[in-house]
């Protein structure tokens, strides 16, 4: 361009060209210039191939385009001997990981999968998913929505595996899940302390014979020949003998199962929420647990009311939602009779296991 400008000046006034032709010039002689500099071959791609020859390889592996067409500037240009190397020492990209169980570091926007920092680890029958359901509306916190099973059933799956299975979470937001049946599995407590001896373990507690009822009632209704609960619960019931092998019962051994887990973590490590004291104050026992949890007290009592017809406490209807949210019909059922002497045999064989478990958790929890 300024080639131009000087010539039309040294031309008399009556033959300088027109601004038009001066742009028109100026194009052709800047195209013959980058011609000239820049040869086709130092900036083209074997043929066929439409990459640019400018990218950006990102950490991940991903290469993104720069632009549409990027040049070198001449001192930055390989040598032929750098360029011969280059094509013989040429790797193919990697390609990025888009749904895998340990995603990359740093995607802000949807978060990471991580292995839980929290586990809901029993009991059965004791209100688990009552306080997933209320915990999960807390914004600091994600939870897989369905029981893993992975440290009592599906452990040769490994930790990838499992970590897949979590939702993805922020750097700020804990990872939980919940499967009731590790409380009470021998292996589990060994097998979490592996992953992690930092996990913070939660265990829902209820008085070991309306438990076991609630346990035979939700069985008797996928199983309607099921022998009746005194058959089951008894070896002999004239003399009391209560059958410690029917997993009903087994689970309410609290005191037998909570020395298994004090063998790998300590007791503040684990919290014990009270079953009962969650249907009648469901906030004060969330509160408790988002305190173990470290987390803001946000899950208050403007979240619940008191359903008249399942007996529990459901979540007040969110503003985005059309209807409250209470849990699946077969939360609260109704329980079958059992005999009132049956239930007496059954608390008088509980209560020294009860209050072995008062004492090693510090806490009575009045189940007499």
């Amino acid at each position: 361009m300024a080639c131009v400008l000087l010539f039309t000046r040294l031309l008399p006034f009556s033959h300088r060209l027109t601004r038009t032709s001066i742009c028109l010039l100026s194009l052709f002689l800047s195209y013959l210039c980058y011609s000239t500099l820049f040869p086709a071959d130092t900036i083209m791609q074997k043929s066929g191939d439409p990459t640019p020859s400018c990218q950006r390889v990102l950490a991940d592996g991903a290469k993104r385009r720069i632009q549409k067409s990027c040049v070198l500037p001449l001192d930055a240009r390989p040598s032929s001997v750098d360029a011969s190397r280059q094509k013989t020492d040429q790797r193919p990209p990697l390609t990025p990981h888009i749904d895998t169980p340990s995603p990359p570091m740093g995607n802000l926007k949807f978060g990471n999968k991580k292995l839980p920092n929290a586990i809901i680890v029993g009991v059965k029958k004791g209100g688990t998913r009552a306080v997933l359901e209320f915990i999960r509306i807390h914004p600091d916190v994600r939870a897989a929505g369905t029981e893993t099973h992975f440290f009592d059933r599906n452990y040769d799956r490994g930790l990838e595996w499992y970590r897949g299975l979590m939702p993805r979470t922020l750097e700020s937001q804990i990872t939980m899940e919940k499967t009731p049946s590790y409380f009470v599995t021998k292996e589990t407590p060994h097998r979490i302390s592996v992953m992690s001896r930092d996990t913070k373990l939660i265990v829902v507690v209820r008085d070991p014979v309306t438990r076991a009822i609630s346990d035979y009632t939700q069985t008797l209704s996928k199983t309607p020949d099921l022998p009746s609960f005194q058959d089951l619960a008894f070896r002999n019931q004239s003399l009391g003998i209560v059958d410690t092998s029917w997993n009903a019962i087994r689970i309410g051994l609290y005191a037998l199962h909570l020395e298994n887990w004090l063998r790998f973590f300590p007791l503040a490590q684990i919290h014990f929420v009270s079953g009962e004291r969650l249907i009648t104050d469901p906030a004060g026992e969330l509160a408790r647990v988002q305190d173990f949890l470290g987390l803001k007290r946000i899950v208050t009592d403007k979240h619940f009311y008191f359903n008249r017809t399942k007996g529990f406490p459901c979540l007040k209807k969110p503003e985005s939602s059309g209807s409250p949210r209470c849990l699946g019909k077969s939360k609260g059922r109704t329980h079958v009779q059992i005999d009132r002497d049956a239930i007496e045999q059954l608390r008088d064989f509980y209560r020294p296991y009860n209050v072995k478990f008062y004492e090693m958790v510090g806490h009575d929890f009045k189940w007499e």
